[in-house]
């Protein structure tokens, strides 16, 4: 084969090619994001339209059905799922799999935007985001807590400190947090007082909405400045909203403290955060789409000690989960599990071929394809995740297949008594066709799975296509460093049996490997001494003077 020729012709480009994979996959393994599973983009869209104080019949006839015909126009839908709750409205699209998630989405906003004028006044703007995707689960958990602080102090703290300190770290794409005590002034009408007063409900209402405002007027110029001028009449306390008149009798103004009884409270809670038992805050920490996790998880606990240094006397900011440390374990074990197939792998092959230089030549194939792949995968934007380092783990062993053939065919011509270059070249020539063709056999298997349809077949893409580019660089490595090294590199003819120690222990495995063979070969000419011994087949119809089954001899 001309690759093999100009390999052994020429060692020193060889080798350079070698080392070339070698810093390209090094370089290209640094750039790889980490992630549980592949970065996979569904085509799914999820509408959220918050509508408060309305009743999940409301919701349905409001913002529901109206969501779902506009959404129902655009190209591709395959399934509108809708719920109900009270005061919201959640909406889930699927499209078909060939959409492009971008544009799903960019359409699904614009049919929205079209009919956002529709909506009930007390409606929110719908919030278009893609579902079905990993970054919807929290990278990160804190629990934000305190001895000495109030849950109201605790939330100050998180909402002012905390979060935006987070939201700062690169690729969060978002920060929530849950168990907080937002105040609220609270304004409990006294349905008799307004009978007296002869005032409505909707009086206070509107006196609460002109007195509670913050408006700009315009400006001020003057020759050499311009200044904003700003009506600021937002009410600070319960006593502030006491002096509020809502009305007038006779002359004499009525005030809201006469109609209603005002307290500075906190919101009605809808989450709760405790650590063993003790409320907190809770703190929920969401990457951006194409963040490495492993990155964001080592930013975040950076940031987290950050924090805890500025915290007051008493508050303690708890890490509680974060899904980087699971997976950077995971993945690690996988990784482990490769080392380990890698290292059994070249043990059973020295085991057979008796030789430790036979050895290297062939077990060299391992790194450098491993390696060399994930210059593939950064090209093709995969990333490190369970599919494509199982895809690894998987052809370990079809990597130095190639190698082992190679290898022991010219082996095999050295001791037919030929030198080291001629038997490299024609002992890689002799073998290369039948090579070729296993190797394209075990593409031809991995490639339709690369290409399977469906959901499952994206996410299963990467694996195919990890298993495809590995076995062709270990053939491409068996057809040129192998018989490179081979002419260079001559092999004594005891091999490692010479050794003392080692020696006897690879005599005592070929001794017990050939007991094997003389059982094995026993059993072969048993099996094939005469015919009584041979299983029989009926013959076709046509060969009706042969016994049938049942009279075959035993």
């Amino acid at each position: 084969m001309w690759i093999t020729r100009v390999a052994i012709g020429q060692p020193v480009f060889a080798t350079m090619v070698m080392v070339a994979l070698l810093v390209l996959g090094l370089f290209s393994y640094d750039r790889l994001r980490v992630e549980a599973m592949p970065d996979i983009e569904l085509p799914m869209v999820q509408i959220a339209v918050a509508y408060p104080g309305a009743s999940p019949e409301q919701v349905e006839a409001d913002i529901t059905k109206a969501v779902e015909s506009a959404v129902n126009t655009v190209a591709g839908v395959k399934r509108i799922l809708s719920r109900a709750d009270e005061g919201r409205s959640l909406t889930w699209v699927e499209f078909r799999i060939d959409s492009d998630p971008t544009r799903v989405l960019q359409e699904t906003r614009d049919k929205l935007a079209q009919i956002r004028a529709g909506f009930p006044r007390e409606a929110r703007d719908p919030v278009v985001s893609r579902a079905g995707g990993e970054n919807e689960e929290p990278v990160a958990t804190f629990a934000l807590m305190g001895s000495a602080q109030s849950q109201r102090e605790l939330t100050r703290i998180a909402q002012q400190e905390v979060q935006k300190a987070f939201e700062r770290v690169p690729g969060v794409a978002r920060v929530d947090l849950g168990g907080t005590a937002t105040r609220q002034i609270q304004v409990l009408v006294d349905p008799a007082r307004l009978v007296a007063f002869g005032i409505s409900v909707d009086q206070v209402v509107q006196a609460l909405r002109a007195a509670n405002v913050s408006v700009p007027v315009g400006t001020i110029s003057s020759a050499t400045s311009e200044a904003i001028v700003r009506v600021d009449g937002r009410l600070a306390s319960a006593a502030d909203f006491g002096r509020i008149i809502v009305a007038r009798k006779g002359g004499a103004p009525i005030l809201l403290s006469q109609l209603a009884q005002i307290r500075d409270a906190e919101r009605e809670r809808t989450t709760i955060a405790r650590v063993d038992g003790q409320p907190s805050i809770g703190v929920w920490v969401y990457r951006s789409q194409d963040a490495n996790l492993i990155e964001v998880g080592r930013a975040l606990r950076q940031a987290a000690a950050e924090i805890e240094r500025q915290l007051p006397p008493g508050a303690e900011l708890k890490f509680m989960w974060a899904m980087a440390d699971f997976v950077e374990q995971s993945v690690d074990n996988v990784k482990r599990t490769i080392l380990e197939g890698a290292a059994l792998t070249v043990l059973i092959v020295f085991l057979f071929l008796g030789s430790w230089r036979s050895t290297v030549i062939t077990g060299l194939t391992l790194p450098i394809a491993v390696i060399a792949t994930f210059s593939a995968l950064y090209a093709f934007g995969f990333t490190l995740n369970y599919m494509t380092l199982m895809a690894l783990a998987l052809c370990i062993g079809l990597l130095i297949d190639d190698a082992i053939v190679v290898r022991e065919n010219i082996v095999r011509h050295q001791h037919l008594g030929k030198d080291h270059l001629r038997a490299a070249r024609e002992g890689t020539d002799e073998i290369g066709l039948a090579v070729l063709a296993t190797t394209l056999s075990v593409v031809a298997v991995f490639v339709p799975i690369a290409f399977m349809g469906g959901i499952v077949g994206k996410y299963f893409y990467a694996f195919g296509l990890t298993v495809v580019v590995a076995v062709l660089l270990s053939m491409f490595i068996s057809f040129t460093l192998d018989p490179m090294l081979s002419a260079l590199w001559r092999d004594p003819p005891e091999g490692a049996r010479g050794l003392p120690l080692l020696g006897r222990v690879l005599r005592g495995f070929d001794r017990w490997l050939e007991r094997w063979h003389l059982w094995y070969g026993a059993l072969l000419a048993w099996a094939l001494s005469g015919r009584r011994y041979r299983l029989w087949w009926p013959l076709p119809a046509r060969a009706s003077s042969r016994p049938t089954c049942s009279a075959c001899p035993r």
